[in-house]
């Protein structure tokens, strides 16, 4: 049985731009970076405060496709060791959250959970969290932490530092071709 919340009927978004915030915060961390360089803080502030508001529910949909692609291939992965991906990767995400009081309030948490349980179940992250309401300023960092933590699971699991932007990369130029 089909749901509303089935990733059908979700909007892809802006997955590029999504990917490239994600990407530059893999980067800065891999590169030794505890805090997030000024200059490149600017300059992410300046391109998000160009997109207005169409453009930033845009980028924030791309973030929750990204979640949802990500839950996919981590599921995938799971399976292929007869392992749940919600019960291995779940409690992971919520413990790396707990340890990021200033990023991540302690409220925002359980929104961060559901929208990764959603997409292990083959929900939309989005539709499922627009049944509740509009989107708050306040959950905008939880939702790209939720991202990063995500591709970094697949980054460690594959030992590879590129393999999830280089994941969705390959799969949005597929979709160019098609």
């Amino acid at each position: 049985m089909s749901s509303p919340y089935g990733p059908q009927n979700a909007p892809a978004g802006d997955v590029g731009a999504a990917l490239m915030m994600i990407d530059s915060r893999l980067k800065g961390i891999h590169a030794g970076k505890t805090t997030v360089d000024p200059e490149q803080q600017e300059l992410i502030d300046q391109f998000t405060a160009s997109l207005g508001p169409k453009g930033a529910s845009d980028v924030l949909d791309g973030a929750c496709t990204l979640i949802f692609m990500f839950m996919r291939w981590l599921q995938k992965a799971h399976e292929d060791h007869d392992k749940d991906v919600i019960e291995y990767v779940v409690p992971n995400l919520v413990a790396s959250m707990r340890m990021m009081p200033k990023s991540v309030r302690p409220e925002a948490i359980p929104t961060m959970a559901g929208l990764v349980i959603a997409a292990g179940t083959g929900l939309s992250p989005n539709l499922w969290r627009k049944q509740y309401g509009e989107w708050t300023s306040k959950e905008m960092t939880p939702l790209e932490v939720t991202a990063f933590l995500l591709a970094e699971h697949i980054n460690r699991i594959t030992d590879d530092p590129d393999f999830a932007t280089r994941m969705i990369t390959e799969a949005l130029s597929r979709s160019d071709e098609g």
